[in-house]
């Protein structure tokens, strides 16, 4: 099978250069291709220079725009997206391959100890995983994870659903999940990135906020609103037999709850059947 490795890259000329050559290094026949994301340095002409075959946005469109482009372009009957930092060994390629091969349909290189880039972060993927995990059902163990193998023809499936962002890893790993298709995870360890990160920590605290409730709509949204309205529905009655010892009256407090809870319950409802129009036909 024609494999084709895409590398989605945005002012990368410190390590483009480098990453593809160690990928050309032991993979000579595959397809390697660079998109490159309104880059304003010379990644473009780099990754050229190193045999790859570059496409090129005229502006930035973000992370997830660069994946959806080059699984476009992809001719390979599996796509290996990775990052064009350096972070990952184009050796461990061999691992997702070798579980393709065994006949799961997207394969996800999980970071190990040491390989998160801050504190903060891989507690917040560590929450993240758990979540996941909660929501589908099976064993998550890196969510957010960029180094992954896939059938092509199964990713494009969810080509429309996939964010312009960053976020695209949860959102096809959930949309693979939901669509019943196998996904299976093996060790990696990822280096220290070259040059500087595009993530910013203010802005996409927001974002990694909102990945929670992206894990649920894409799944299971009454799996996450359900435990919510539970909650509001039972702190209502917890207040409500507290007033009615103390003051013997049913209070607006308790009424809001009771009102909050029915609510986000039947918000859950319409959300799952919203979801389930998503993958029909899938």
């Amino acid at each position: 099978m024609l494999i084709s490795i895409v590398l989605p890259a945005k002012n990368e000329a410190l390590a483009i250069g480098e990453t593809v050559s160690k990928i050309r290094t032991f993979y000579k026949d595959a397809e390697i291709i660079v998109v490159d994301d309104g880059s304003t340095d010379r990644t473009a002409l780099l990754a050229k220079n190193a045999d790859a075959c570059v496409v090129s946005h005229p502006y930035s469109k973000g992370n997830g725009a660069a994946i959806k482009t080059g699984a476009r372009a992809a001719a390979g009957d599996i796509i290996v997206f990775m990052d064009a930092d350096g972070q990952h060994d184009p050796q461990d390629i061999t691992l997702l391959l070798e579980k393709i091969e065994q006949g799961y349909d997207l394969v996800v290189g999980a970071r190990q100890k040491g390989s998160q880039a801050s504190v903060g972060r891989g507690v917040a993927n560590k929450f993240y995983n758990h979540l996941a995990s909660y929501m589908t059902g099976h064993q998550v163990e890196d969510l957010t994870s960029g180094f992954r193998a896939v059938k092509a023809d199964k990713f494009r499936e969810f080509l429309y659903l996939l964010p312009n962002g960053f976020s695209y890893p949860t959102t096809s790993t959930m949309a693979f999940f939901r669509a019943g298709y196998s996904v299976a995870y093996v060790p990696i360890h990822a280096a220290k990135r070259q040059g500087n990160s595009h993530i910013h920590p203010l802005k996409d605290s927001i974002r990694f906020f909102l990945i929670i409730f992206k894990i649920g709509t894409l799944y299971s949204p009454l799996k996450l609103f359900l435990p919510i309205a539970l909650l509001l529905f039972l702190t209502a009655t917890g207040w409500y037999i507290y007033t009615l010892q103390e003051f013997s009256r049913f209070t607006n407090m308790s009424a809001l709850l009771y009102t909050g809870s029915i609510m986000v319950f039947l918000l859950g409802l319409i959300s799952e059947q919203i979801t389930a129009l998503m993958y029909k036909g899938e």
